[in-house]
């Protein structure tokens, strides 16, 4: 059964059934500026609000810190590599963080930075070792690893997010137009 991802077992707390309903993860509607400019409701909160689940503000455990660029990192934001940027890395846990007010999107605000659209790529793969130990996860279980870049009106990307989730515990969701470029090319 472990085998299969229907139990967890650790030492000191014996095997249990594994929760199998994934987080809904909102697409578009988890960046409503309302909810991070106009109030205080950051993504991960909407997420959990959508999928019918309590959450407590501080439910992250959160390390900001000035680093080398990646090479991913550093393509993403048109910067050479091992420039410097800051980096933000989260594990929702039940130890309290930092978050603040709005979270990212209202710090990237209130200086100056209007966020106006993404891009998000997904990918699934095979985990780490040090993701399956970090994530807790079941053998065999593969990884969906998230990139989101956000950028201003402008064209300025303002923010390269890397996210690996668990993939049975994330269910993603998107509502969008659908697009008619040929549409679009008549009007102009």
């Amino acid at each position: 059964m472990e085998a299969e991802g229907l139990v967890t077992s650790s030492r000191g707390h014996g095997t249990v059934v594994r929760q199998r309903v994934p987080l809904k993860r909102l697409g578009i509607a988890r960046y409503d500026k309302a909810k991070w400019r106009d109030g205080d409701e950051v993504a991960f909160i909407a997420d959990r609000v959508a999928s019918g689940r309590g959450y407590r503000r501080n439910e992250q455990t959160q390390t900001v810190s000035l680093i080398e660029a990646p090479p991913v990192v550093a393509a993403a934001h048109g910067l050479p590599e091992g420039a410097e940027v800051y980096a933000r890395a989260r594990l929702v846990d039940p130890t309290p963080g930092p978050a603040g007010r709005g979270g990212g999107f209202r710090v990237l605000y209130d200086a100056g930075y209007e966020i106006d659209h993404m891009k998000e790529e997904l990918f699934a793969r095979a985990p780490r070792p040090e993701e399956v130990k970090l994530l807790q996860l079941p053998p065999g279980e593969p990884v969906v690893e998230l990139h989101r870049t956000t950028y201003t009106a402008s064209g300025t990307v303002v923010e390269f997010a890397i996210g690996v989730h668990a993939a049975s515990r994330f269910a993603w969701e998107y509502d969008f137009k659908v697009p008619d470029s040929a549409k679009d090319k008549k009007g102009q």
